[in-house]
């Protein structure tokens, strides 16, 4: 089916209380295993990329973005629910720009080094830019604290109730993503959430909230947010972690046949071996949002 307005689904799960997954991907395998999931449960998906990871400057070979939103639209089109398209958490506008005229329906603006009045009048260009072209702008007010290296890295920001509020009436955003105890890349453990603090921000804030860190938040506590009105949650750690061990397991195969590890689609085929990894993942998270049965 065609690619999904954000602003819709957004609608939609607000009205009926659930939550919309964006599980994100890193090739074609992963986003197979994204909507293969999402069909099985008949749920609304946001499919997409991360655009730090694809354009920072130490990468070993340049990536195209047009490609990934080329292959982003081809799955929204030919998958049986609806599908949203985000390329996200991005420092460069430019990219931004181009992945919004590459086909992407949701971009992120995220430049943590940025001075706050640079940042608003950016995102707000780039909202501008979005809408003109049918596409809709998250960005996040906060920050998240870090636990890449296995342990949680400073305190982070949390979101300010009344400074979301400005930043969203100065900005024109579509989507807020907010602090309020979640962690990126959390690579092991959980923490709750601060559900006071989003209570005090949905007071101040109309518009969908989103959450990234999904993948160290506890259940009760996402099951909770999202009755509070969080429309939008972001997975992306667990899932790598899931193809990675998948992957390692099965390169210990003695076969010596390339075309049967790569390509063939076989027991020792390793992208259908990530393939189904990444379905199994986002099959374990995806009914606590709510959204399964929605498309």
């Amino acid at each position: 089916m065609p690619l999904e307005s954000v602003d819709e689904m957004m609608r939609r799960a607000d009205r009926s209380g659930y939550a919309i997954g964006y599980f994100e991907s890193w090739n074609i395998e992963s986003l197979q295993g994204v909507i293969d999931a999402a069909e099985e449960t008949r749920s609304p998906i946001i499919i997409g990329f991360n655009g730090r990871f694809l354009t920072q400057s130490g990468r070993r070979a340049a990536e195209r973005v047009s490609w990934y939103g080329a292959l982003g639209r081809a799955a929204a089109q030919t998958a049986s629910v609806p599908c949203g398209l985000i390329f996200n958490e991005c420092a460069d506008d430019d990219s931004i720009r181009l992945a919004i005229t590459s086909g992407f329906n949701l971009v992120m603006p995220d430049d943590p080094s940025a001075g706050y009045d640079d940042f608003v009048a950016r995102v707000a260009g780039l909202a501008r830019y979005a809408h003109e072209r049918g596409a809709a702008v998250e960005a996040e007010v906060g920050e998240l604290p870090c636990g890449a290296s296995g342990k949680i890295e400073g305190d982070g920001d949390l979101t300010d109730a009344e400074a979301a509020a400005r930043f969203v009436e100065a900005t024109g955003i579509d989507i807020l993503s907010v602090s309020i105890g979640n962690i990126h890349i959390m690579v092991k453990g959980e923490r709750e959430l601060d559900l006071a603090q989003l209570a005090k921000i949905r007071e101040c804030v109309s518009i969908p909230l989103g959450l990234h860190g999904g993948t160290g938040i506890p259940a009760d506590s996402l099951r909770e947010a999202i009755s509070m009105g969080v429309t939008k949650v972001a997975y992306g750690t667990y899932l790598k972690q899931r193809y990675l061990a998948a992957l390692r397991a099965a390169l210990k195969s003695d076969e010596v046949n390339p075309h049967n590890l790569l390509g063939y689609g076989g027991p020792e085929d390793v992208m259908v071996t990530g393939r189904l990894a990444v379905r199994d993942a986002v099959l374990e998270r995806i009914e606590l949002l709510g959204c399964c049965g929605r498309a």
